[in-house]
């Protein structure tokens, strides 16, 4: 299964949102539009929109862990956004929920940047 993937322009940051599964398979799609979204620069925060994920196996999560390393050493902030149920499951299973900062909607993860 492909994972789509948008990115987006949003207030003071970028919103990558995607939609399937988040696997062994597409993680390296995932981490390649990270990657640019880092190399387009200017942005306070980088947002994740897990809504339409619908599977995540510890790949996807290694992946968003790169991720937030990469941010702090640019200096920004990761927020993950609207996790999907199967997500959040693994998030609470996982205790990754205290690692990563989520929100309910990405205005309520721009709100006081």
């Amino acid at each position: 299964m492909k994972v789509e993937i948008v990115t987006q322009r949003i207030g003071a940051g970028c919103l990558i949102a995607l939609k399937g599964d988040v696997d062994m398979n597409t993680s390296p799609d995932v981490r390649t539009s990270i990657g640019e979204a880092f190399r387009q620069g200017n942005a306070r925060v980088l947002l994740i929109d897990l809504a339409g994920v619908r599977y995540m196996d510890s790949s996807g999560i290694a992946t968003l862990v790169e991720a937030m390393q990469n941010c702090r050493k640019q200096n920004m902030r990761l927020r993950l956004v609207d996790l999907s149920p199967p997500v959040r499951d693994v998030f609470e299973m996982a205790r990754l929920s205290s690692i990563f900062e989520v929100f309910p909607t990405a205005n309520d993860a721009l709100a006081g940047l």
